[in-house]
């Protein structure tokens, strides 16, 4: 059967990459150092030492299309992995994996927003999509109503009438909250398309070591202050709120939430473990 000859490909696919020696955080380094210098072969042990990486995650995206299975989802994992083999940069200090990790999943989503039946639009007007409900979200948070379609146009900068065509798609084909699947996670289309506000790989490493110091720098404030920057700044849910919001929460006006944040930013210009920290953004 055809179920039957999918599973033999995949046993012959996963016990012809378990002959490639997994490596160590050094030899990465040396390979990353090499392929600097054009060496091919470097590229090719890099890759095929990653090769049960693209595996591992390409199952987790089994049956979220009808168009693809597992070894089609592992090939447009392994562009990925080709991908960042390309572009992984040594110097940066973080593992080689993380790095891939981010190139395989974006390759594999990609993949499944272009060849969904349901959606039958370009992958690009499907994050579109994705940005344009973003930003409508986000504006009717802040504006407390819902946005005109002028206001949408000018926070995406684009044309009033392209707002309108996006609109129009967005109606027309299938809604990106719709559940897929029988599965009990309850998974959403809007889950496998690209996020353009994803971080870049190098960024999101970047991103973990700045965490660390800003929370060594949180520590020195009183649990209020803490509290209030980290609601402003979105440092716990990745969402900025607003003063008005955060006066809310404590009970104070929006002018209070603003007098408290910068008494805070004041305190946090005199210690001494912001000067780390402004290396980040040197």
């Amino acid at each position: 059967s055809k179920d039957a000859k999918t599973y033999d490909s995949i046993q012959m696919y996963l016990k012809e990459i378990g002959q490639y020696p997994l490596i160590a955080a050094v030899e990465e380094r040396d390979l990353a150092k090499r392929i600097e210098k054009g060496d091919i072969e470097a590229k090719n042990l890099l890759a095929r030492a990653n090769l049960r990486l693209v595996v591992s995650i390409a199952k987790k995206y089994v049956g979220r299309s009808s168009d693809l299975t597992l070894l089609d989802l592992i090939q447009e994992g392994n562009l990925g992995l080709f991908k960042a083999v390309e572009k992984f940069d040594w110097t940066k200090g973080y593992k080689f994996s993380t790095y891939a990790t981010w190139w395989i999943r974006q390759s594999i989503t990609r993949a499944l927003a272009d060849q969904s039946r349901t959606i039958r639009i370009p992958v690009h007007m499907v994050e579109t999509i994705s940005k344009y409900k973003q930003v409508v979200r986000r504006l009717s948070q802040d504006l407390g109503r819902e946005p005109l379609v002028e206001e949408i146009a000018m926070e995406m900068n684009l044309e009033v009438e392209k707002i309108h065509v996006i609109e129009q798609i967005n109606q027309e084909t299938v809604s990106l909250e719709q559940p897929i699947g029988d599965d009990d996670d309850k998974s959403t289309r809007g889950e496998f398309i690209p996020d353009d506000k994803i971080l870049r790989p190098d960024q999101d490493a970047s991103r973990r070591i700045l965490s660390d110091q800003i929370k060594e720098v949180l520590d020195t404030l009183s649990p209020k202050e803490r509290k209030i920057l980290e609601l402003r700044y979105g440092l716990t849910d990745g969402v900025q709120h607003t003063l008005e919001e955060v006066g809310q929460d404590f009970g104070v006006t929006r002018e209070r939430i603003r007098q408290i944040e910068a008494k805070v930013h004041e305190k946090l210009r005199n210690n001494e473990k912001i000067a780390r920290l402004k290396n980040y953004f040197d």
